[in-house]
């Protein structure tokens, strides 16, 4: 195998991406793009610091270089930037350094702004043509987003430097360099000439940016979230947040599900809203429906014409209208999209839309048709819809259905255990039809899992010992995989459950974990110990390896164009195959059920059908150098607060229609072959250990063939029961095939429960050997396997201005006790220096981290030295000057991995380096 990574096509397929990802909401008089050789004054202190993506496991990438927005325009010698006013900021900012965090989920999500004087404005408006105002946020894991100044809302300072800009300025541009959405209403009390969302493009984002606010590309995002006047007017709201029982009252009325069914008058920008520099026309061509006994097909083209100047790409979305009828519904739903090439004026392309019964089908988890636990159409007229968003709407067509249609009848699964009201959808026998939500009692659940489970446990396969089988042997149909494992001993069965991280000797130094391969007997047997990393913004390489930074997941989901998605991780494919890892760990899946969930920049829409069909575009790329993805967190997993804790109370249908739906689409694209469940609770049990959920749903009646992984240290539980960090039994039954992560596989030492269960017989050989098949099964079609059978890949690169050139990095792992010291005198540390440092501590947990140094400077010097732990800085050690005697400072810390890389830095001279010394409590 031989692949070319070229980072410049790799840059330039990523910029193309970016750039269809910016959505223009406000273009009044043509402000945008900016005319060539015009002067701009660009506004906000986060013009020098753009985010390229959210914090957290999902944007965790070493760079060399972040590309921002006033960067890229500079560069591009198009426009000019008035310098005086960079000037006056350049300095703002450097008196008032920024506020860094230190620890995990801990950095702060915006930062101070300046409150810029009139005068300085004034000047600038006297000196050059547009004003650019740069408002940025990020967001992250562990924590939501709040309704607060610098947070969802504006700072005073900010909005005060708004207003000064638009009073003196008469082309005012705003330009939001935003995780998520945020508070619009300055838009009303401003009211900006422009204004673009251009999301987190990861290192390369502000070119992308650039090229729409130049002109070089016209907008071609549209929004994938729908956007309300208040944070109150989402359904969501009521509830989100909320720590202990989180009941999902709204059902399946989420985003325009609900805006456009009961409250259309509280929507600022509809889902699928975004601008362009150009016009186009969208007409409905000819359409086919066909109807049977089994469901309905609607094929449809459209014709779309540039009517404008400018040249210009467009999407067409489709919707379908389904009656009210007994079970209530939404007034629309998105079944197809499509964006069309590149048009110039006057040119025009007829595009095919086709959906089939089961993207507007309904799941009765009520039996309210009589037909069972199923999902159904329900008799009564259909209309067909096209348009660029789902307010603005052709009618194309329409069909009736003389009788309910059971499309599949399904076993009853992940009904929540406890009672509450959702909403419904109903209407009067009015002319006017105008749908108004009632609540209705939620059906729950009739059988237990546990039941499930007790009468479907496998056969045991007979344990024969090792009679040479290989996995290659499985792999070309020699031997069948039952007779592979058979070999298995309880004690590899035991080990092959647990995924070894974080930072395994066994793979990538500096990654998530391993799994498969993951003791000397198994690998011996010929497995491979297969390589995950965190993602889906690019790879997490925590030794400071470098990587390419990827735009976020709602700025991808913003383009539509699925086609341009593949081909991006396409070379994010040969890009991890070039670094030894085998699973990236995304696409991220979950719904934005509200605009304050602190990881929505990761995920990709509040419609399930986009989700579906951008993870599954993502997961083809990946798959393109042998490689692949594991999609996450399966399920219900849709707001950071309390997220280990709070158990997620939703409705089988709810499930079904939104939050299981893009799920199943990559497992019915044949994309999907790792899952990872969420760290919560999902209706009573923690998703690690449901067996509805895990085999039931995914497995029996999806067909998924793979592996289904833990979240990092997540929960698991019996049924109903309390969370706990070592019931791996609970897991395995669940067919959640592995636990991450242990800091040894072939050791307890985290204190599972696994042998304990198998001698009192709650937990059985044979379901280990399901997880060992399932988990073989997967990695004997992962690059790891090739690496492991002799046919490594070969990797010619291409980086022409050396974004990616880095020193070989070489981390040697020492064993390190429970106290234990390492010398560092011999080490050089000037500034701008790294020491890399890799442990293999023999236990984990809480430690005094002492780090002892000397300096001939005077007293008032002050040498700070940065302690990195996991990619993040942990803690940092400030000394003075010592007169040349040793100084110990000591901090508190966590260590969670038995196999950790640690790193220090320093920005300045004059530290001499004593050593370093691990205390554990």
């Amino acid at each position: 195998m031989k692949y070319i990574l070229d980072y410049d096509a790799y840059r330039n397929t990523a910029i193309e991406a970016i750039s269809e990802g910016q959505v223009l909401l406000k273009n009044d008089y043509g402000v945008l793009p900016f005319k060539k050789g015009s002067v701009i004054s660009v506004f906000g202190r986060m013009q020098f610091h753009y985010y390229k993506s959210g914090l957290g496991s999902g944007g965790m990438v070493n760079v060399k270089k972040v590309t921002g927005i006033l960067d890229a325009l500079e560069e591009s010698n198009d426009v000019k930037i008035y310098e005086p006013l960079k000037k006056i900021y350049k300095l703002w900012d450097k008196e008032h350094p920024l506020e860094v965090g230190c620890g995990w989920g801990a950095d702060p999500w915006s930062q101070a702004e300046y409150d810029i004087e009139e005068e300085a404005v004034a000047d600038a408006a006297a000196n050059s043509d547009t004003a650019l105002v740069i408002i940025a946020r990020t967001a992250g894991e562990d924590q939501d987003n709040v309704d607060k100044e610098g947070a969802f809302k504006l700072y005073a300072e900010e909005l005060s430097t708004l207003k000064k800009v638009r009073k003196a300025f008469s082309k005012v541009v705003v330009v939001l360099n935003i995780g998520n959405i945020v508070d619009f209403s300055f838009m009303d009390e401003v009211n900006p000439d422009a204004v673009l969302i251009a999301w987190q493009g990861g290192m390369v984002g502000g070119y992308g940016t650039a090229k729409v606010l130049l002109g070089e590309v016209s907008p071609s995002g549209h929004l994938p979230v729908s956007v309300a006047y208040e944070l109150e007017d989402y359904a969501s709201s009521s509830t989100f947040g909320r720590t202990e029982d989180l009941f999902y009252e709204e059902d399946i009325y989420v985003g325009y599900r609900y805006f456009e069914t009961a409250a259309k008058d509280k929507v600022r920008f509809p889902f699928g809203y975004g601008l362009s520099y150009t016009e186009f026309s969208i007409e409905p061509l000819d359409i086919k429906v066909d109807i049977t006994s089994d469901g309905v097909k609607i094929s449809q083209t459209v014709e779309v014409m540039n009517k404008g100047r400018f040249d210009g790409k467009e999407v067409v979305m489709q919707f379908v209208s389904a009656p009210m009828g007994k079970m209530g519904k939404p007034s629309k739903v998105l079944t197809a999209f499509t964006k069309t090439k590149l048009l110039k004026p006057g040119e025009k392309q007829v595009v095919s839309l086709v959906s089939v019964a089961r993207d507007f089908a309904s799941f009765d988890d009520a039996g309210a048709l009589g037909l069972g636990t199923a999902w159904v159409l329900e008799k009564g007229g259909y209309s067909v819809l096209v348009g660029a968003d789902v307010r603005e709407t052709s009618y194309s067509g329409s069909f009736v259905l003389e009788k309910d249609i059971c499309l599949e009848k399904l076993e009853s699964a992940m009904a929540p255990v406890r009672s509450f009201e959702r909403m419904k959808a109903v209407v009067c026998d009015m002319p006017d039809d105008i749908p108004f939500m009632i609540k209705e009692k939620v059906p729950t659940r009739k059988v237990s899992m546990s039941k499930k489970r007790d009468e479907r446990i496998p056969k045991a396969i007979p344990m024969t010992g090792d009679k040479g089988y290989k996995l290659l042997d499985v792999k070309n149909g020699k031997v069948s995989m039952d007779d592979f494992v058979a070999q298995f001993s309880k004690d590899e069965l035991v080990s092959i459950v647990r995924g070894e991280g974080m930072g395994s000797p066994r793979v990538t130094a500096g990654t998530a974990a391993a799994y498969g391969g993951v003791t000397d007997s198994i690998e011996a047997k010929g497995v491979p110990a297969c390589c995950c990393d965190d993602g889906p913004s690019g790879m997490r390489l925590d030794t400071g390896a470098l990587a390419f930074s990827l735009p976020s997941g709602f700025l991808l989901a913003s383009t539509f164009n699925t086609e341009l998605i593949e081909k991006l991780y396409q070379f994010t494919s040969v890009e991890m195959v070039k670094n030894n890892v085998d699973n990236l760990l995304g696409p991220g899946m979950n719904i934005h059920r509200h605009p304050l969930n602190g990881r929505n920049f990761e995920y990709f829409s509040e419609d399930p059908l986009l989700t579906g069909a951008m993870a599954t575009a993502m997961l083809k790329g990946l798959h393109y150098a042998g490689v692949t993805g594991t999609v996450k967190h399966f399920a219900g997993n849709n707001q950071e607060t309390k997220r280990h804790f709070v158990d997620s109370v939703i409705s089988e249908r709810a499930l079904r229609e939104i939050y299981l739906r893009g799920f199943e689409i990559t497992v019915k694209e044949g994309v999907a072959d790792s899952f990872m469940t969420t760290y919560g609770s999902l209706n009573g049990t923690w998703t690690s250990s449901c067996y509805d959920l895990n085999t039931v749903i995914l497995r029996d009646q999806w067909g998924f063939k793979g592996i289904v992984m833990t979240d990092w240290w997540a929960m698991t539980s019996e049924e109903g029961g309390k969370g706990e960090r070592n019931n791996f039994a609970a897991m395995v039954r669940a067919q959640n095939d592995l636990y991450m992560v242990c800091p040894d596989s072939s050791q307890n030492k985290h204190g599972d429960n696994i042998e304990e269960a198998l001698e009192k017989g709650t937990l059985t050989i044979a379901e280990l050997q399901r997880c060992a098949k399932n988990i073989c099964g997967q990695a004997m079609n992962m690059y790891a396997f090739e690496r492991l059978i002799g046919n490594p890949a070969e990797i010619e690169t291409n980086d022409t201005d050396d974004s990616f050139k880095e020193e070989e990095l070489d981390v040697e792992y020492v064993n390190a006790g429970k106290d234990f010291t390492l010398d560092l005198s011999d080490r050089e540390f000037k500034g701008g220096d790294e020491i890399l440092l890799g442990f293999d501590f023999e236990t984990m947990g809480m430690c005094k981290i002492a780090i002892t140094a000397s300096s001939e400077l005077g007293e008032l010097a002050q040498l700070p030295v940065s302690v990195f732990y996991s990619g993040k800085v942990y803690g940092v050690y400030t000394f003075n000057g010592t007169g040349g005697k040793p100084m110990t400072i000591e901090k508190d810390m966590f260590v969670h991995s038995r196999h950790a890389v640690f790193k220090l830095y320093t920005p300045v001279n004059g530290l001499k380096l004593v050593n370093i010394r691990f205390k554990f409590f």
